[in-house]
């Protein structure tokens, strides 16, 4: 009997610059925050615009990543948040990030393939990615991910509806799109966004990612816990807080303070 490989060799295609520099509040789907940008550089040994000639024809993208960020170690079951965090399930029935190959897959948005015929930094950066001076001749802009900054990418394949939408299938424990959480701004916050050029495009950002409650799941179902909270977006620090009153609960932001920058 002829022997089985048991390893392969893997060459990472390409970067990720994105609007979320932490682990902490990225979206636990693809698609929950429509309004999240992301740019894809691709590495030298592949950076040549014929390598995407014709993608501008597909609107979405399957993009297959590494979870850089996530330990080697895996175990054979692990705690989805979307159970609450306390029903264990196996690791092959979940999406979980600590697996044994640490292998991602995102449908993403496509919004638009930038070209140059020698490396160039992007027309219109990611504010406070590690990425954002990053040059090449091939620039993916992209849309409503899950992905933090600097994901390295194994690779790229147009999303085909008519092969891959499933209306219809069993979706296990999550049969459904989870609740949306409120979100609401302070004066004081409303008046730090709207000293940015991009104030409008980061409020609908915050408000995106905050619906999904991004609170460890033992924190979001005790209401009684009141801590302040901080996430990364972009090139700031968004802290808000829950508030529960009579007529309901929500998430509340106080501040949009600028962030310690990380530079490679």
């Amino acid at each position: 009997m002829p022997s089985l490989d048991t390893s392969f060799t893997l060459s990472t295609i390409g970067h990720l610059a994105s609007d979320y520099p932490d682990k902490f509040g990225i979206p636990r789907q693809p698609g929950l925050a429509p309004s999240a940008r992301a740019i894809l550089y691709l590495a030298d040994a592949y950076d040549d615009p014929m390598a995407v000639s014709g993608l501008e024809d597909f609107e979405h993208l399957w993009l297959q990543f590494v979870f850089d960020r996530s330990p080697e170690r895996w175990s054979t079951r692990v705690r989805p948040p979307r159970l609450g965090g306390n029903r264990r399930i196996g690791v092959f029935a979940s999406r979980a990030t600590h697996r044994p190959n640490r292998l991602g897959l995102s449908l993403v948005t496509l919004e638009r393939v930038e070209t140059s015929r020698k490396p160039t930094p992007s027309d219109t950066p990611i504010a406070g990615s590690r990425l954002a001076g990053h040059r090449s001749r091939v620039k993916l802009h992209l849309r409503s991910h899950d992905l933090s900054d600097a994901t390295p990418i194994l690779d790229i394949k147009p999303y085909l509806p008519w092969a891959e939408a499933r209306g219809d299938a069993r979706a296990g424990f999550a049969p459904t799109p989870p609740t949306v959480t409120p979100v609401a701004f302070t004066e004081s916050a409303m008046v730090q966004l709207a000293q940015r050029a991009d104030g409008d495009a980061l409020r609908q950002l915050i408000e995106e990612v905050l619906a999904q409650d991004p609170r460890p799941a033992y924190h979001a179902s005790d209401p009684t816990a009141t801590r302040d909270y901080g996430v990364c977006l972009r090139d700031v620090n968004v802290r808000f807080r829950a508030v529960a009153s009579e007529v309901g609960a929500w998430l509340e932001v106080f501040a949009v303070e600028p962030r310690d920058l990380v530079t490679p």
